[in-house]
């Protein structure tokens, strides 16, 4: 599966610690290979179809899978407490 990432998210990515930064972009390849699967700190959000959140300590990646075109979407990663907003 495709990942795509908003420019949103790549800014933050740019301006995060390299490790925390490479470890995002890890789990969210592991989760590109079988997206539908059982993730450790990845979680479906309520209230909307294919969304999803991954969680890295007091970071959180919030990211789509759109079927049709079978891409990963990351919209953003952001700090806990903006990330529900």
């Amino acid at each position: 599966m495709l990942i795509e990432y908003k420019k949103e998210a790549l800014k933050r990515l740019a301006r995060m610690q390299p490790k925390l930064a490479a470890a995002f972009r890890r789990d969210l390849a592991k989760i590109a290979a079988d997206p539908f699967g059982t993730h450790a700190n990845a979680k479906a959000l309520a209230g909307a179809k294919d969304a999803f959140r991954l969680k890295h300590g007091d970071w959180r990646a919030l990211y789509w899978i759109n079927r049709e075109t079978q891409t990963m979407v990351i919209e953003a990663i952001v700090p806990r407490g903006g990330a529900y907003r």
